[in-house]
């Protein structure tokens, strides 16, 4: 049997330090392994000029560590699950040719789980005439079908993210639901993997999104989103984008004042923290981690034992 491919991944919610672990382990691979290079699960981050809304990585903050699938898309095109597989499995032979650990670090589970096999996407096409009939449909609408529909990917969805949802209504139409992430466990026998969780708890975690998002706010987030509009994205594409875009499109439309706008965010991403937990806790693969120390211990264990087959 073929020899599997060593991948390290770094998961848990937002805000909850995986960009700094990630470089950091990277740096101590290079130190000891020859190298580390860092591939983005983040569904936002994939898109140009989404950069402080998101929190994605600055090139200073990078260290030299080389980052993958940041910055790969246009806002105005949706950019799928199976974009991001095919874009993925790309950059992970590309790390190998320099012979270099693959470190996939990201909070959209979806991403990562489909990536390295723990997931199956449903080959389902899109159906137009049901696309064009959902489209009319308010949000609230469709996530309450999706309710109905499928309540397992409910459970796990952005609830303001329209065209996730309509994608999700589609599949549900065409098989009953989204095949199931335990069906896939053994759907991959490509990649060896190291999971990495972490996980400040609820209470640090709060902190934390409360102080980036303010943070990013100082940074001008609200003018990036002005100049995304002046440059053609609409504000209803900007509010498929989900989280920060939807609120500020809200508020760049007058629909609600600024502390409203704040207030909004900040509770719309401590219940994305939580969907994302939720996801991340049927893995019980993931090392949830306590400290960098820690971090390192499984890495060097991992690295050294001899590749599985």
């Amino acid at each position: 049997m073929q020899k599997r491919s060593k991948v390290i991944a770094i998961v848990g919610p937002t805000s909850s330090g995986k960009t700094s672990l990630g470089i950091w382990l990277a740096k101590q691979i290079q130190k000891e392994f020859g190298g580390a290079e860092i591939i983005s699960a983040d569904s936002r981050q994939v898109y140009k000029g989404l950069d402080i809304g998101t929190g994605k990585v600055t090139k200073k903050e990078m260290a030299g560590v080389p980052h993958h699938l940041l910055s790969v898309a246009s806002p105005k095109k949706v950019f799928s699950a199976s974009d991001f597989k095919k874009l993925g499995e790309q950059a992970i032979r590309l790390i190998y040719q320099s012979n270099h650990v693959p470190i996939v670090v990201g909070g959209t589970g979806l991403y990562a789980d489909v990536l390295l096999g723990r997931m199956l996407l449903p080959e389902v096409s899109p159906n137009k005439k049901l696309r064009e009939r959902l489209e009319r449909l308010t949000t609230r609408q469709l996530f309450a079908r999706l309710e109905k529909a499928d309540p397992e990917r409910a459970r796990n969805i952005e609830p303001g993210h329209k065209q996730r949802i309509i994608r999700a209504l589609e599949i549900a139409a065409a098989i009953g639901k989204s095949p199931p992430k335990e069906a896939a466990m053994h759907a991959s026998e490509q990649y060896d993997v190291l999971w990495l969780g972490l996980d400040p708890g609820v209470k640090q975690l709060q902190k934390n999104i409360h102080i980036r998002l303010f943070a990013r706010i100082r940074a001008g987030m609200v003018a990036e989103a002005k100049k995304l509009h002046k440059k053609g994205l609409s504000y209803n594409r900007m509010r498929e984008l989900g989280l920060e875009y939807r609120f500020l499109a809200d508020y760049l439309e007058n629909k609600v004042t600024r502390p409203e706008m704040e207030r909004g965010l900040e509770s719309a991403i401590n219940k994305y923290a939580k969907r994302q937990m939720r996801w991340f806790k049927r893995n019980k693969d993931i090392h949830w981690l306590t400290d960098k120390t820690e971090a390192i211990r499984f890495v060097k264990a991992f690295m050294k034992k001899k590749r599985a087959r």
